[in-house]
């Protein structure tokens, strides 16, 4: 079964990033536990990584080794060459979405983690989202990267559940409600 799932966190005002683009604003809750909020349990459900060029870059700025086991598919319409480190690691796609998805699903990937405030919009534009896992982090930026932007006809979700962790983040999971 094909499914598209976004998990991804916001601050309450649902920004995915400040004005500078800057992301250590997710830290602002101390985890001494290294709680890692049901990560481990997501990835372990998808088969692949879609993400855009701008997280791409951002996860690129992180002073690490490469953090994803699964296969990564980086959407560009101007990076042509995989980074010499990654080969093997990630492709890069470009076209539609539906053509980018169907590229994906015949190498065999079927389940997809869809990341990136840009392409987590579009994806929601084409209708291409069927699963929201949304952690919120208890502050107001008033400003930055949005998670959503403007669609062309209202998305209603079904709740499926909420969580709370560290006593202050709040997880919400939702399902694209189908429309007939």
């Amino acid at each position: 079964m094909n499914k598209n799932s976004v998990y991804i966190a916001k601050s309450l005002d649902g920004y995915i990033a400040d004005k500078n683009g800057g992301i250590d604003w997710l830290n602002a809750i101390p985890n001494p536990e290294n709680e890692d909020m049901g990560y481990a349990d997501f990835m372990n459900r998808i088969d692949a990584i879609v993400m855009g060029r701008g997280t791409f870059d951002v996860v690129m700025s992180f002073d690490m080794e490469w953090p994803y086991q699964k296969p990564v598919f980086v959407l560009s319409n101007s990076l042509k060459k995989v980074p010499e480190k990654l080969i093997g690691k990630l492709e890069i796609l470009s076209g539609s979405l539906t053509e980018v998805i169907g590229t994906i699903h015949n190498k065999g990937h079927k389940k997809l983690y869809i990341d990136g405030g840009k392409t987590v919009q579009n994806f929601l534009k084409e209708n291409l989202i069927d699963e929201l896992i949304l952690t919120t982090i208890p502050i107001l930026l008033g400003g930055g990267i949005p998670l959503f932007g403007e669609l062309p006809q209202p998305i209603e979700l079904l709740h499926v559940e909420s969580k709370v962790f560290l006593n202050a983040i709040v997880q919400d999971s939702y399902r694209i409600k189908l429309t007939c």
